[in-house]
């Protein structure tokens, strides 16, 4: 301690290992500036201010097939067949990663109700992370109803964290206005930033209705990680959730079909509006993994607005027809 003292005080330390008060409150300014966060704080308004998120870079992955529809008596198990049939969670999530996986959960709903991921997808996803080498599973999503009633309810709080995951409520500090295009109808929307600075992203939506763009899938779920005035979204939305998708470019799509909600979306809550269809979706185009869920309604993908601009803007395909689909029954 003596020489840590001395070294911090530049050397005034008497032989009693004392050092002044002058000198203690210097080393101590020392140590908290040389902190990123301090470092933060001091810096001018205006730069604070004027700090944007990049895009996420992409990432391109190998995988075996271009889709994965798996099905199943366990949401869990045909999880894990799915994302193995993709050529495993190790082609994403490499050792030390910190890994990002975004569910729905932004309703006051239990999970037979079909409005959030079903918990036990969450929770395969998780492990499967784990067993790949990650350092740290984060699960976060910005709910519409209450947080912690949303995160219990759900189910999802409590299977994520048996399953080793880091599951946390929005902190409003974490939104910074993004780098999109000037063109873009994002402009400077603010974005999560914990959904850009991290090694693997992996989008993890429920099937389900919507009311205005009619289906809740992969890139509309992506509307979690933003802040600002979320109704706001809904003008032009189509092109919002393009550029929104091209921005954090998930590197995996899971989609939960175990159960779809086919009326009274997002929220619902009645189970007659629940069909239980025992399907998982995984993939790493999220326009096809779109394309293809929005099939299970019976609804055409070029009728969905935001599959549509998304294939016209090259983030991937809706021709499901021509695509490698590996399809398996567990």
């Amino acid at each position: 301690m003596k020489k840590i003292f001395s070294f911090l005080s530049g050397g005034n330390v008497d032989r009693a290992g004392r050092t002044s008060r002058k000198d203690f409150l210097r080393s101590m300014a020392v140590a908290f500036a040389s902190t990123p966060f301090i470092r933060a704080l001091f810096r001018p308004a205006e730069a604070r201010a004027a700090e944007k998120l990049k895009p996420r870079p992409r990432r391109a992955v190998k995988t075996l097939c271009d889709l994965a529809v798996v099905k199943g008596d366990s949401p869990a198990a045909i999880t894990r067949k799915a994302v193995e049939a993709v050529g495993g969670m190790g082609r994403f999530v490499k050792p030390g990663a910190i890994v990002v996986i975004k569910p729905n959960i932004g309703w006051d709903r239990e999970p037979k109700y079909a409005a959030n991921t079903n918990p036990e997808v969450v929770a395969a996803l998780v492990r499967l992370c784990y067993d790949s080498g990650a350092k740290k599973v984060k699960v976060f999503d910005n709910t519409c109803n209450s947080a912690p009633m949303c995160y219990l309810n759900s189910g999802i709080a409590d299977a994520v964290k048996k399953a080793g995951g880091h599951i946390s409520h929005i902190n409003k500090d974490k939104f910074i206005p993004g780098a999109f295009s000037e063109s873009s109808p994002m402009k400077s929307w603010p974005i999560y930033r914990d959904a850009v600075e991290c090694d693997c992203f992996i989008n993890a939506p429920i099937a389900k209705h919507h009311g205005l763009s009619r289906l809740t899938l992969s890139m509309k779920n992506l509307m979690g990680i933003c802040g600002g005035n979320r109704g706001e979204m809904h003008w032009n939305i189509d092109e919002k959730l393009t550029d929104l998708t091209r921005f954090i470019r998930p590197d995996l799509t899971v989609i939960d079909a175990y159960r779809i909600l086919l009326r009274n979306g997002p929220s619902g809550g009645n189970l007659k509006d629940v069909k239980l269809t025992k399907t998982v979706i995984a993939g790493t185009d999220p326009v096809l993994a779109d394309a293809y869920a929005a099939t299970l309604f019976g609804i055409s993908p070029g009728d969905i607005g935001y599959i549509k601009n998304g294939a016209e803007a090259g983030l991937g395909t809706m021709n499901i027809a021509g695509a490698n689909i590996r399809k398996i029954s567990v």
